[in-house]
């Protein structure tokens, strides 16, 4: 029953969110650059394990991971204006993949352990 929870809490955030971008999109922004789905994971690490640790763990990573992730957001823009919508959303998230594997292993080479 605390998975079903889970899901249809998770759920209608994305679903508010979504609706708020269509009629305001800077509010839509703002909700979603929230760190929404971080703040949803750490209540659920939280209200399941009673681990403070493994959320701790969890934040620094989350931390640690927010450059590869903003690059999305900055080539999303310059593709849509260039080529269609699912090139360009293939696009900037194979370099924000790309840009995560890369950020992992400068992290293992210089001993970050995340």
């Amino acid at each position: 029953m605390f998975n079903i929870a889970k899901i249809l809490i998770s759920a209608l955030i994305i679903f508010a969110a979504s609706e708020i971008g269509k009629r305001d999109s800077l509010l839509g922004a703002i909700i979603v650059s929230l760190p929404m789905i971080s703040l949803i994971t750490i209540s659920w690490l939280y209200f399941e394990t009673k681990d403070v640790d493994k959320i701790i763990d969890f934040s620094y990573g989350v931390f640690a991971m927010i450059m590869p992730s903003l690059s999305f957001f900055l080539t999303l823009p310059y593709f849509l204006k260039r080529i269609s919508f699912a090139p360009s959303m293939f696009l900037s998230i194979s370099i924000m993949v790309v840009l995560y594997f890369a950020l992992s292993m400068l992290y293992k080479k210089i001993g970050v352990d995340i």
